[in-house]
């Protein structure tokens, strides 16, 4: 009886160890946090089109609306003149949506459409169909489809009008229908190539270390601070797992360099968990200076006396002299000193007691940056 307790006790310790061992690993960092891998990525498309049905919001007497509805309408063997097209009922747009990379012809995307011309409301629209362009040129995709609008504008008959959201923008899910595949180099091409979302080569260096050590030497070697390249399978289907099994590797735990970053704009700083200031003093205050103006008020005129005598007073314009009073008025210096290498926690906490402000901040950063002792990198937003 005993010898099962130990047994159980046993199974169980050793259960909550590989789950542990688990949870740490799926909560490591893993390559695909990291890095991406080139040749996979998403494409931009683009296209010109009409939106009909909408309610009077459309683009009014706009040459370009209704030349683009004439050459619609001629493509059914329609004569029309421009004069004879109203098209407060239709709005020109632009159609933008994004080519995910490996899909196929027959699949669909989302679109969305945004007003071109002076028009107030797209809601209740329909997009006809227009096709969609990449950057070299050729249609990949075609949209067409009714509008899905958030916004809500409305004028009344004396000019008031309200507007809710963006009622000249919309969207059409799976509005789009692919006719075209991008090519892409990663079933072809002899290896794979890893791109860091930001270029290390400290980083680049332990990826690569990574992958030599679950699948073996050699597999993976750093080509710069941005990209490794990793050998890969000839085959499609194991190529496929293959990159699979590289995304999952854990990364030991990677220290970002030393960066402080200051966004000039709205006085926000971010310092970096390892900055480090090397010995230093500074010293800050603040000068105050306040000017007054209370100008003095001279009023004139001029006395006249009258055939029966009277003194009659003739007002004239006031003399106006400027009187101003300047104060200014300094807070006491407020001195800090760091006599040895410290870290971010004593920097934030030495410059909070002195009540420095965002801009105050950064002049003291940018003073501990020019003298040397601030050991990080600073950039300016």
């Amino acid at each position: 009886m005993k010898y099962l307790h130990y047994k159980v006790i046993y199974k169980t310790l050793l259960i909550a160890l590989v789950s542990f061992g688990l949870v740490s690993e799926l909560c490591a960092e893993r390559i695909k946090d990291v890095a991406s891998i080139a040749g996979v990525r998403s494409n931009q498309l683009v296209g010109f089109g009409l939106v009909t049905g909408l309610s009077g919001t459309g683009d009014g007497d706009i040459n370009l609306t209704k030349q683009s509805l004439k050459s619609v309408i001629s493509r059914f063997g329609i004569r029309t003149s421009i004069d004879d097209i109203d098209a407060k009922n239709i709005a020109a747009v632009t159609i933008t949506a994004e080519l995910p990379p490996f899909i196929k012809p027959g699949q669909t995307i989302d679109v969305v459409v945004s007003a071109l011309g002076p028009s107030t409301s797209l809601k209740g629209g329909t997009l006809l169909m227009s096709a969609l362009r990449g950057a070299d040129g050729s249609t990949y995709a075609v949209a067409q489809g009714n509008l899905a609008v958030g916004g809500l504008g409305v004028t009344g008959d004396d000019g008031s009008s309200l507007i809710v959201n963006v009622p000249t923008v919309g969207r059409i899910p799976r509005g789009a229908t692919v006719e075209k595949r991008v090519a892409t180099p990663f079933l072809t091409a002899k290896n794979i190539i890893l791109n860091l979302h930001t270029g290390d080569f400290t980083v680049a260096n332990r990826v690569a270390r990574a992958i030599n050590k679950r699948l073996g030497k050699d597999v993976a070697n750093p080509i710069d601070a941005t990209s490794i390249q990793v050998r890969a399978p000839e085959k499609a289907d194991q190529r496929v797992s293959f990159t699979s099994l590289i995304e999952e590797i854990p990364l030991p735990t990677t220290i970002p360099p030393a960066k402080v970053i200051i966004n000039s704009r709205t006085g926000t700083v971010v310092i970096g968990g390892n900055v480090r200031i090397t010995p230093a003093a500074v010293t800050h205050g603040n000068l105050t200076v306040k000017i007054d103006e209370k100008p003095e008020v001279t009023p004139t005129g001029a006395t006249t006396t009258t055939a029966d005598g009277n003194i009659v007073t003739t007002p004239g314009p006031a003399i106006t002299t400027p009187r101003s009073q300047i104060e200014a008025n300094e807070e006491p210096a407020r001195a800090f000193v760091f006599n040895r290498t410290v870290e971010l926690n004593e920097i934030v906490q030495a410059i909070n007691d002195i009540g420095a402000k965002p801009s105050d901040l950064v002049a003291i950063l940018e003073g501990l940056k020019a003298a040397g002792a601030l050991k990080a990198e600073l950039i300016v937003i």
